[in-house]
């Protein structure tokens, strides 16, 4: 990344726990939970969040982003999701030091991208081999179908298809994903409703119907909530980023430029 003077963008909820180390250019984050750094951050762990995050880089940097999905997370960090929901550490913090200054050091001084990636794979299998916390088969279950969904299919019936009471699935959903079934279900309809921002000929009542809100008044609800903005805003600048490319929004849409 080289940005000058500085770099804003807007990332928004989605169902994966990022992972980013950084040499160069530091990245200083913020949310309405968390405050920015000040001096930015070499590296950050984040959770499934409800909320958005602002990223702000300036000068020139280099930097590898991982997205676990929920239960590779669950796997890999070895704790209960939900203590990293809707923040932010540093991923000595959870992982050990050897996720901060000499993994990130060993990045810095590989020659290629391609011996990054086996640096980061071998950082990942050895944590994965000692892994005490495999995710549930009742939580895969339940995560596959409300996935297939979007977001659409109501706790109850997923409690009934899993055979589970709502109150497990709520415990075990915030040990192995992060959030309630409830609250992963709005993440999950957000983005659906997101795919559809570079689709001029679709209005906001017709999204609000095919992404599962109950009317237009709600889906503005969750896009204030979700993106920080209305949802005309948001449309706005993924429109202004995604000038001169004609390509369909990919999914997850996870980070638009935003003004400085």
């Amino acid at each position: 990344m080289s940005t000058a003077p500085v770099a804003q963008r807007l990332n928004l909820p989605s169902t994966t726990v990022t992972l980013c180390l950084t040499w160069g250019a530091p990245l200083d984050l913020a949310s309405d939970r968390d405050p920015p750094s000040g001096g930015g951050r070499d590296a950050v762990l984040l959770g499934l969040q409800t909320g958005p995050v602002i990223s702000r880089t300036g000068g020139t940097g280099h930097g590898v982003q991982v997205e676990l999905t929920p239960l590779g997370g669950y796997a890999l960090l070895g704790m209960p999701l939900r203590h990293l929901a809707d923040t932010m550490v540093h991923p000595v913090d959870v992982l050990g030091r050897h996720w901060g200054v000499a993994l990130t050091g060993q990045l810095a001084r590989a020659s290629n991208w391609r011996s990054r990636w086996a640096l980061l794979d071998e950082a990942i299998s050895m944590r994965l081999a000692d892994s005490r916390c495999w995710p549930s088969p009742v939580v895969s279950e339940a995560w596959t179908l409300l996935q297939a969904s979007h977001g659409t299919l109501p706790v109850g019936r997923l409690a009934e298809a899993t055979g589970r009471s709502r109150r497990r699935l709520e415990v075990l959903f915030a040990e192995q994903i992060g959030l309630t079934p409830k609250s992963a279900a709005r993440v999950l309809r957000f983005q659906k409703a997101l795919t559809r921002l570079l689709k001029p000929s679709a209005t906001w009542a017709e999204t609000a119907a095919t992404c599962g809100y109950h009317d237009q008044a709600h889906l503005a609800r969750e896009f204030r909530t979700f993106a920080g903005m209305t949802a005309t805003a948001l449309q706005e600048l993924a429109t202004h980023s995604a000038v001169g490319d004609t390509s369909p929004l990919t999914h997850p849409f996870t980070s638009v430029l935003a003004p400085p």
